[in-house]
Order: C-alpha cells, then structure tokens, then sequence
C-alpha cells in the first residue's frame, strides 16, 4: 500500500463478506502509512476503527458508505490514532458506537462512548454477515479484537500489528495479559488478520506464534541484562535489552520494557529498590 491509497476504499480478499480497507490519513513512525478502517458488509455496513478526527477522511467514510447503512462503529481501542473520527461518525450516521469505554489514564480519548456495556464473545447479527468481540487486553485494558465470523477474519488493532510489534503500555498495558490474549487467540479458527497498522496477514497462527516467540526472547534478553548489570535503572536497562531499535524509538522501548520488567516480577523473578531492577 502506498500513501497514494489513503483515503480510498480498496477490497481486501474475503469468500463472502465484502470488507473494504480506507488508509488513514495519518501516517507516521509509530503509525506507520496510517491507520487502517475497515468497512464491513454490503448494505448493512459496519466500520471498524475511524481513526482520528479528520473532516477529510469523513468524507471519505460517507462517500464508500454511500446509499448503504452504516449500522455500527466498531472501535478497538481508544488511542487518538483509533477512536476520536467515531464521533463525528456517528453523529453523520446514527451507527451505535461498539466498545470498551476509555480507562480513566492519559493518552486515551475521552470522547468515545459506547452505546452500552458490550462483553467479551458478544456477537452482534448484521443479518448478511456476524461479528464477535473478542476481549484482548495487554496494549491497553479496552483492547478488543472483531471476528469477522463467516470470513474467520480478526480485526486485530494494535494487538498483532503487521511488520512490526505493539508496545505495551503500564499501568494500563500490562505484559502478562498480552501474552495471554495471544495464546487465546491460537484457539480460535483464523483465516487471516486484519491490522490496524500494515497489510493483512495469511497466516494468522504463525503470526500469532511468532509474536510470543518474540516476546518470550526479548524477555531472556531482559533477564540476561539484568544478570549481566545488576541492579539497575530502567534508562540504563533500556540501551542494553533494546540495542537493536533506532535510538528514537527508546522512549517507546522503554514503555514495554517496564511491562516486561512488571510481568517478572509478578512472577517473582526480580525486584524493584529505590526504582533500581535486578534479580531476585
């Protein structure tokens, strides 16, 4: 996909439920091209993640909608590059808006609310197609994955992310329930991810199987800097478990490091002292 595309609803191959992805117009290092929509069905509509508030890319949701009816908006999660463009959205459409209300933390936005109180493996009938939420916490706590159900099609958001990994963000991200949203989402039968971010992906067990293969090396990583340093401040820790990404990207590293370093020492393999990390 290229920066050309944004804005233009463009198929993605399905068997029997058309979905149409519109590249948002936000790209960006921790976005990538930008953020993915994805619009559901073929006359009873459901858009998934609008992205930002953009009069724009408004437009462009109205014009690939058209004279069908744009029955739901599906949001992920409430990170500014996913839910803000719901609510104009919704006042254009009258679509109910679908979700987990934002965690009372930074950095979430505030003006998504869903129409009620959605749960976990609800599915909501759009007549010529189905779709699941399906609870994955770990990026943040409001994470939610769609299964697009005739199509075994997940809508993954920034929980599996295509060519590159999601950063975890404490204290509202939380590493453990990442790992195991993962190794729930191997039960499921998947036929392909959607992401938030990048192209869609046709091997979804193997991504899925990759991603905690990841995670679990870049904990071994961890632990072996610890061993190696001692005790330890996060800034220091960082440059070591983190010496192969670009030196911009540390902040961000940084973030998942403390995730990772929390997951440990739930499992009481370290400790923190005077916001010093080593072994326990």
């Amino acid at each position: 996909m290229n920066k050309l595309d944004a804005g233009v609803a463009i198929p993605i191959e399905t068997e029997t439920v058309p979905v149409r992805r519109i590249l948002g117009l936000n790209p960006g290092p921790m976005t990538g091209p930008g953020t993915n929509s994805y619009l559901i069905g073929q006359e009873r509509l459901s858009l998934l993640d609008p992205g930002p508030a953009d009069e724009t890319q408004l437009q462009n949701f109205l014009q690939a909608i058209g004279d069908a009816t744009l029955e739901n908006i599906l949001i992920t999660h409430t990170h500014a590059d996913h839910s803000p463009g719901a609510l104009a959205l919704q006042e254009a459409t009258g679509a109910r808006l679908v979700g987990l209300k934002a965690p009372d933390v930074i950095g979430h936005d505030k003006t998504f609310v869903p129409d009620r109180l959605w749960r976990d493996e609800e599915t909501i009938d759009c007549g010529e197609y189905s779709v699941q939420l399906i609870a994955t916490p770990g990026h943040v706590s409001n994470h939610i994955c769609f299964l697009l159900k005739e199509e075994q099609l997940l809508f993954t958001g920034d929980h599996v992310l295509q060519g590159t990994t999601s950063v975890i963000l404490p204290p509202d991200g939380d590493m453990t329930a990442y790992l195991n949203a993962l190794e729930r989402l191997l039960l499921i039968p998947l036929k392909a991810l959607a992401p938030g971010h990048g192209t869609v992906m046709r091997e979804p067990h193997l991504e899925i199987e990759k991603l905690i293969a990841h995670r679990l090396k870049r904990e071994q990583k961890v632990v072996a800097g610890l061993e190696s340093l001692g005790a330890v401040s996060l800034d220091e820790l960082v440059l070591t478990v983190y010496d192969d990404v670009a030196k911009q990207l540390i902040p961000w590293a940084k973030r998942t490091l403390l995730a990772h370093l929390l997951k440990l020492q739930q499992d009481e393999r370290v400790q923190c002292n005077n916001e010093l990390w080593e072994m326990r």
